[in-house]
């Protein structure tokens, strides 16, 4: 016979209700509701190959689009191991200089002398620098390394000498948040490199890129995941937007997922919204801009990439960009740049280069 529930499980879940809950001010969402947005096509043709999962920072006033992945043997001279270590850069979207070439092209490579090509990894500007902050498993191994530049052609391997404590880890979300970088969620894939099946639900942080501590999230917090794109900080808080797991032998079921969560510090989180109105995802890009957050595009099983653009100035109202132009696709580039909102390239595998801006 099924026990009934008691106080204390009604109690939980009146609590779990609460933590869901959120309040708006009027005036607000009378601006969300009353803002306009237009795409300006920059150019579909730019001079680096089609890619997707290339990393995008906006570092002294320039756009750099930070490696990718591209699998399609017309490329394979750009993408000799499906990733490659370019990095381009550009002051207004439609002229894109090569700044690093791909040296990532043989066996006699060396992964302390320069990074590994990689895509989907944490990228971040930290203390007047770039930062790579692990990468993929396309390699049939881990990378978990740190690199920093100060001009995206030279790159320095911070921890050479002291392995990361949270390895080995891929698809995590990283976000630069009180004056420290954070590591958050992802997972192992044992289908592409050996390690033992983990989907993590964990934090960490650090200020060097060597020293990492771990941050101990308390429930309710939100599940493992990552296949999360860009980063979001926004009212003094880390914003944990959707996001999912990949399949793994074990665990051939992708999650997917469209709740919203916030954190001052990491510890104590807020879940928004369990169910926001854009659709569960993966893959896709999130960004802070006119004072909203931003989500774009991504990946269904059941449709494929998408397309839809929502914003929201408190996680749990949205509002949708209508009548997007651009192709379907998911890990694109995401920057914002020249009060605007850029997306580039990604799983539509063509140079396009957008922008959202204000009517």
């Amino acid at each position: 016979m099924r026990q009934k529930p008691g106080l204390f499980f009604v109690w939980l879940v009146f609590a779990g209700m609460m933590n869901c809950s959120y309040s708006q001010d009027p005036a607000d969402q009378a601006a969300a509701d009353s803002t306009d947005y237009q795409w300006v096509k920059v150019t579909m043709d730019a001079p680096f190959a089609p890619r997707d999962g290339a990393g995008a920072l906006v570092f002294r006033d320039q756009m750099w689009l930070i490696g990718g992945w591209n699998p399609d043997r017309r490329y394979r001279s750009f993408f000799p191991f499906t990733c490659n270590n370019e990095v381009w850069t550009s002051r207004n979207g439609a002229e894109w200089t090569l700044v690093k070439p791909n040296t990532f092209r043989d066996q006699s490579f060396d992964a302390t002398a320069d990074w590994e090509g990689r895509h989907t990894g944490g990228y971040a500007v930290f203390r007047d620098r770039m930062w790579l902050v692990g990468g993929d498993s396309n390699q049939g191994h881990y990378q978990n390394d740190v690199w920093n530049s100060i001009d995206g052609k030279n790159w320095q391997l911070v921890n050479k000498e002291k392995p990361v404590p949270w390895g080995p880890r891929v698809l995590h979300y990283t976000v630069v948040h009180d004056d420290q970088i954070w590591v958050i969620g992802g997972q192992t894939l044992p289908n592409f490199a050996p390690a033992e099946e983990i989907f993590y639900d964990d934090i960490w942080v650090t200020q060097d890129g060597v020293h990492w501590n771990q941050v101990k999230p308390r429930a309710p917090r939100w599940s493992p995941r990552g296949m999360i794109g860009g980063s979001a900080v926004f009212k003094g808080r880390i914003w944990m937007l959707g996001g999912g797991t990949y399949d793994t032998p074990q665990t051939p079921t992708r999650k997917f997922h469209n709740d919203v969560w916030s954190s001052a510090d990491g510890v104590e989180w807020k879940c928004h919204i369990e169910n926001a109105p854009w659709r569960p995802r993966q893959y896709h890009d999130v960004a802070v801009w006119d004072d909203r957050l931003w989500v774009l595009e991504g990946y269904r099983i059941d449709s494929g990439n998408l397309k839809d653009v929502w914003h929201s100035t408190d996680g749990v109202h949205w509002r949708e960009v209508a009548d997007t132009p651009w192709k379907v696709r998911h890990a694109a580039s995401v920057f914002v740049y020249d009060d605007a909102l850029w997306i580039v390239a990604g799983n539509n595998m063509e140079p396009d280069v957008w922008k959202l801006q204000r009517k």
